[in-house]
């Protein structure tokens, strides 16, 4: 019988769990999920929310999508605790780092897709996440950067005009009632960028909470990095799907 796909349903996938070394000696924990039966076609490296503000590995959108995507998209996706930040998988070594030490993280991240061999990645930063995709990004052996809800905090003018001119893509979910950046002013946050897609989400809020949201959400990320696996399912018929704690 089918099954309703929402919530925190995990559909069949190889979920192991992994350690991220850093070339200044610290231990990231996070977990790789992959397609049950196949090779992934595209990764999609995450970048979770603000530590101190409550974000880690299991952000629910990121949990999402490593709950869905290797089934519904044939995606590899990487999630993992930065410096010091705690999920049920365990405590990251190390402290905050205040979104500079972090780069470390994000080379370690990395360093991973290139050991395993997984292909075409791309990074997706929420939030501070997406102040880390837009610092570190360019120097990263990628395809490109999804960005959901970027505050632009930390990522000075400079760092985001670099991406203007080179060939990784850059894509924007900008919320209509966002927190900290709306549509109107992100179109002139980003403008030194206009090869980037910016996508105003009409109704969306900077958490994105709700199913609708997440489908939005998921879906554009899909579009971005394998729209072969449009339009994504809405239930499941295949092998038992579980429901994540």
């Amino acid at each position: 019988m089918a099954q309703e796909i929402r919530g925190g349903i995990e559909l069949p996938a190889r979920r192991d769990d992994i350690e991220l070394h850093t070339d200044d000696g610290l231990t990231l924990l996070g977990e790789l999920a992959t397609p049950l039966d196949r090779d992934p076609v595209a990764t999609l490296v995450t970048l979770h929310p603000l530590p101190t503000g409550g974000g880690f590995m299991d952000s629910h959108i990121l949990r999402k999508a490593a709950g869905r995507l290797p089934a519904l998209a044939d995606l590899a996706v990487l999630r993992f605790n930065t410096r010091g930040t705690s999920s049920p998988r365990g405590t990251s070594g190390g402290a905050f780092g205040h979104g500079v030490d972090e780069r470390h993280d994000v080379d370690a991240a990395m360093a991973f897709v290139v050991e395993r061999g997984l292909p075409h990645p791309w990074l997706v930063g929420w939030s501070f996440g997406t102040e880390l995709a837009l610092k570190y990004g360019l120097s990263q052996p990628i395809d490109g950067a999804v960005l959901l809800s970027p505050p632009l905090h930390r990522a000075s003018a400079e760092e985001v005009a670099a991406w203007e001119g080179d060939s990784r893509r850059l894509v924007a979910l900008i919320p209509e009632f966002d927190d900290y950046l709306r549509p109107e002013e992100a179109a002139q946050r980003f403008a030194s960028v206009p090869s980037m897609t910016l996508i105003p989400v009409e109704g969306g809020k900077h958490l994105w909470v709700g199913e609708n949201q997440t489908r939005r959400v998921l879906t554009e990320i899909v579009r971005a990095v394998n729209p072969a696996a449009l339009p994504l399912p809405t239930e499941w018929s295949g092998e038992p799907a579980a429901t994540a704690g």
